[in-house]
């Protein structure tokens, strides 16, 4: 039986985790790279964790999900804003989480894009 579009939690979780990541600027402290890293990364994240949500046969976006994530962990320090601690926090949060959604969501679209779904727990 094929999973349906629109029902996996770690697609939802990323797509979440994108929105607030996008607006958390509103509510922390940013300089300019901070502020363009959060709302890009954000939109890039939710972006993903929608074509995973429609596509849950879609192994790539998973990957998409996982890159991401470490990307948005290690901004911080390339991009130089650890010192802005609501801004490196959220990032460093919003990576891990975004981390783990992302492998979570593998075995799933792995056994999709086989032809065949695993059953939820």
């Amino acid at each position: 039986m094929a999973t349906r579009t629109w029902t996996r939690w770690q697609d939802w979780a990323a797509l979440v985790i994108g929105v607030l990541t996008a607006l958390s600027p509103i509510v922390v402290a940013t300089n300019a790279a901070a502020l363009w890293t959060l709302i890009v990364f954000g939109v890039l994240i939710a972006l993903s964790g929608a074509w995973s949500l429609a596509m849950p046969g879609s192994v790539a976006s998973e990957y998409v999900h996982l890159a991401l994530g470490v990307l948005l962990f290690l901004s911080p320090w390339v991009l130089g804003f650890s010192a802005l601690s609501g801004a490196a926090w959220t990032a460093w949060v919003a990576g891990v989480l975004t981390v783990v959604a992302g492998a979570a969501a593998l075995p799933e679209a792995n056994a999709e894009h086989r032809g065949g779904a695993i059953a939820a727990h």
